[in-house]
């Protein structure tokens, strides 16, 4: 069971499951809001929900501890979250759940070309096929004739 506990893949399936459930709860939760104030709602309870884990967990560390490299970049994944969230609850204020969400999984994609381009990671002939597959799904989910 531990290592079930510790297996990557695990994690990753859950989450999209959970990225999944977000869709069409935030789709039903926009119909008679302002897709800001929405988003507003939702981050407070992430932040409520992110305490809460730390203090089950035990996780909490001194601010101090954190090295500037560290938070810089922590502030810019949080700013490029927060800028995410607020586009993502747009178009599912303006379109359908079923859509959106593929486009928005092109972060997939863009998470490959990235990680190639800025962190020297490699992909092979098979991931490179994936991402191109991702890329056309996404594409072709999202196509209304």
């Amino acid at each position: 069971m531990k290592s079930l506990l510790t297996s990557w893949p695990l994690w990753a399936l859950l989450s999209a499951g959970f990225a999944a459930l977000t869709a069409i709860f935030a789709k039903v939760g926009v119909e008679n809001v302002n897709s800001d104030f929405a988003t507003f709602i939702r981050t407070i309870v992430i932040l409520l929900a992110a305490a809460m884990m730390v203090y089950i967990t035990g996780s909490w560390q001194e601010p101090s501890s954190v090295s500037s490299r560290s938070w810089l970049f922590l502030v810019l994944s949080g700013l490029a979250t927060g800028a995410s969230w607020i586009c993502y609850f747009r178009a599912l204020k303006l379109g359908d759940a079923a859509r959106v969400a593929p486009i928005d999984k092109l972060s997939v994609v863009f998470v490959a070309v990235f990680a190639v381009l800025f962190l020297g990671e490699r992909l092979t002939l098979p991931n490179w096929l994936g991402v191109i597959m991702i890329a056309g799904g996404a594409v072709l989910i999202a196509y209304k004739a």
